[in-house]
């Protein structure tokens, strides 16, 4: 019975273990935040940076266990089909102050570039949307994040 049990482990295929991974609400937000950072088509060095700062004040990591992070966000988010399997995740493990504050994250990374592009803006509606979060919410979070990067443009659908 052993022998078979391990058999069928090692004939997982190696990816596998990537998908149980994604049930942790720090790659589950990592995949998100990745996710709204490339919305766009377009990521940048500063996006990439506040990308990594984000995850780095939020979870108080740094160096090798910051990249692991990213990395473990980065390839959640290209295995994924839909967005539901990581906002899931942070609804349940988020309480709804938590929620609000991971959508003012989301806003961080978008105006990282100073630029609001139209999917960045429809990915974080849908995120807030899948976890919970209010539009009047979303919207302050996203005044709040705008009035902090200099030289903001673009215009919200909120608007």
């Amino acid at each position: 019975m052993f022998e078979r049990v391990l058999s069928f482990l090692r004939d997982l295929p190696a990816g596998a273990s990537t998908h149980a991974s994604t049930d942790d609400p720090r790659i589950a937000a990592s995949a998100l935040l990745y996710h709204v950072m490339n919305a766009d088509g377009v990521r940048q060095d500063v996006e990439w940076e506040r990308f990594k700062a984000v995850l780095a004040e939020s979870y108080s990591i740094s160096g090798a266990e910051l990249e692991a992070l990213a990395a473990a966000g980065e390839r959640a988010d290209n295995e994924a089909i839909d967005l539901y399997a990581f906002t899931s995740v942070l609804k349940r493990h988020l309480d709804a102050d938590a929620r609000k504050a991971f959508i003012g994250l989301m806003w961080e990374i978008v105006y990282a570039d100073g630029e609001l592009h139209e999917l960045e803006d429809n990915t974080v509606w849908r995120v807030a949307e899948l976890i919970g979060v209010e539009r009047h919410d979303r919207v302050e979070a996203r005044r709040k994040a705008a009035a902090h990067a200099p030289g903001a443009t673009g215009t919200s659908s909120d608007e």
